[in-house]
């Protein structure tokens, strides 16, 4: 392979390892290609025919039937690194991309770590360190305390003399992780030890750190992150702020940048904090300083994440900024070569998740075949996906199945764009949350830029998912299933298979008509 330009960086490298899969894997190897690097993939026995396989310049299969025996086996990892030949390891985001022991053991091992130092992504992954961090750097937090609660019914009255001072409503949180899991909402005192108990338990589960800690509970805030991207060489920059505020069970549905509660003053003033969060930790790469913005305006750091974001392309597409590319030049050892005057604002993007999930069943995970794959195309249209026509979804992983983003002009535009790629993306043969993300988007609490994070957990979800189906729409499908001359068998692993609903063989009609919104 010809010299890239990471050949001659004071840390170089020439093949990376991703040590991930899915549509992060794709995005990542991809960037490896077109930055003129070699490309390592590694794959499970339940994803040897996926397209990160194919994407790779080569893949090195894990063996093991658990996710502990796969990709968050972080010796199996490296030593694929190395078997291959691979000289540097990008962890994506998810499994083993916030573990600080990971993140020593691939510099132990002599290869080069795409992502913060291990020491960083200690301080700042445990939340009651990063808030203290934060405490000590001038940057705002949220009301609350610092105190630890360990594991353990003894330290219930500890929580419960903590709780008074911080004031109810709270929110206990799990110190070790994110994702909403181990968080609880407590209203009044006589719900605290069985929130408390409940908040443990999943964290413990989750986390392998029954840890809490406990905050006031801000109503109706907005959930603002900051990209902020450093080097090396102590220059650090922000890149603008993104709008996650709809989510459902603190996770993230719809994601936009710029945000529509933030001007440019609160811009700037948000952005200088996030530089100052990293800075005070000593960061390098990118990653995502959290705040919550009160109704008044007010914002507090939340947390950080020492990774690439699951909605980051929003953040390229607003700035013209390859924020993966960055990640291999600061790995080099190269400078930024931007400064936050260059940094722009162009237009208006959102990211929309798209999922294989009933929403009119409580969002529960489906699976299938994907018959029909089709993505829109066109203009400030982009879609980052790990899956292709063909492909079985099953319970084994997340059930994202893409990630829909569209630049526009303004945010109107991109709104109107985002309803009409959505209305475009085909996906027969799983049912999908796709009308769910079109009626929401098209609610008017979003349209006018008002949604705050209790939204949707507040807001009837039967409101938002149609199941009704046009006879138009009908007579397409069918016309379709004909075409595609599906077979009932379930011999063939296709339509045919059990029906996710009876678990009697399916029917392709009407296997088809429920991937409808």
């Amino acid at each position: 392979m010809t010299a890239g330009p990471f050949s001659s960086a004071p840390r170089p490298f020439s093949t990376v390892l991703v040590a991930n899969r899915g549509e992060i894997a794709v995005r990542v190897l991809q960037a490896a290609r077109e930055s003129g690097l070699g490309s390592v993939a590694v794959y499970s026995d339940a994803d040897a025919g996926s397209l990160h396989v194919e994407v790779a310049d080569e893949a090195v299969h894990i063996s093991g039937e658990t996710l502990a025996d796969t990709y968050l086996n972080s010796e199996a990892i490296i030593s694929a690194a190395l078997s291959s030949g691979a000289d540097a390891v990008h962890p994506g985001y998810g499994f083993l991309s916030e573990r600080s022991d990971f993140a020593s053991a691939v510099a132990d091992a002599g290869l080069v770590w795409i992502g913060p130092p291990a020491e960083t992504i200690s301080t700042m992954g445990d939340k009651i360190s990063a808030r203290i961090q934060m405490i000590k750097s001038g940057v705002p937090v949220i009301p609350g305390e610092e105190l630890t609660v360990p594991d353990g019914a003894d330290h219930l009255g500890t929580l419960a003399a903590c709780a008074a001072r911080v004031g109810y409503p709270l929110l206990l949180k799990a110190s070790a992780g994110g994702g909403g899991k181990g968080m609880r909402a407590v209203q009044e005192p006589k719900m605290l030890r069985a929130e408390y108990e409940a908040a443990s338990r999943e964290a413990s589960a989750a986390f392998g750190d029954g840890t809490i800690y406990v905050e006031s509970l801000l109503t109706g805030a907005r959930h603002i992150e900051v990209q902020i991207i450093a080097d090396s060489y102590g220059n650090c920059i922000h890149l603008n702020e993104r709008d996650c505020s709809l989510q459902r069970r603190h996770q993230k549905v719809i994601e936009e940048s710029p945000s529509p509660a933030v001007d440019s003053e609160l811009r700037q003033a948000m952005g200088a904090a996030a530089v100052k969060a990293a800075e005070s930790v000593g960061y390098e790469g990118a990653g995502t300083v959290e705040f919550l913005l009160s109704s008044r305006g007010k914002f507090y750091f939340l947390e950080m994440n020492t990774r690439l974001q699951v909605e980051h392309p929003v953040t390229e597409m607003t700035t013209g900024i390859d924020l993966v590319l960055k990640q291999f030049e600061v790995a080099a050892g190269l400078p930024l070569g931007i400064i936050q005057a260059d940094v722009g604002l162009s237009g208006h993007a959102i990211e929309a998740r798209v999922y294989a999930e009933d929403a009119s069943r409580g969002f529960l995970p489906c699976v299938g075949r994907l018959a029909t794959w089709k993505t829109p195309q066109g203009p400030g249209i982009r879609v980052d996906s790990g899956v292709r026509q063909g492909d079985a979804v099953t319970i084994d992983f997340d059930p994202m199945l893409a990630k829909l983003i569209v630049h526009a002009p303004t945010r109107r535009a991109a709104l109107r764009r985002l309803d009409t790629a959505l209305s475009n993306l085909i996906a027969l043969g799983v049912t999908t949350n796709i009308g769910f993300l079109r009626d929401v988007i098209a609610h008017q609490a979003f349209t006018t830029g008002s949604v705050t994070t209790d939204f949707l957990d507040s807001s009837d979800i039967s409101g938002f998912s149609h199941t009704e189906v046009e006879s138009t729409v009908l007579v397409a499908v069918a016309c379709a299933a004909q075409r595609l001359g599906l077979e009932r068998a379930p011999s063939d692993g296709g339509l045919g298979a059990l029906d996710e609903h009876t678990g009697h063989p399916g029917d392709p009609f009407r296997t088809l008509t429920r991937s409808f919104p």
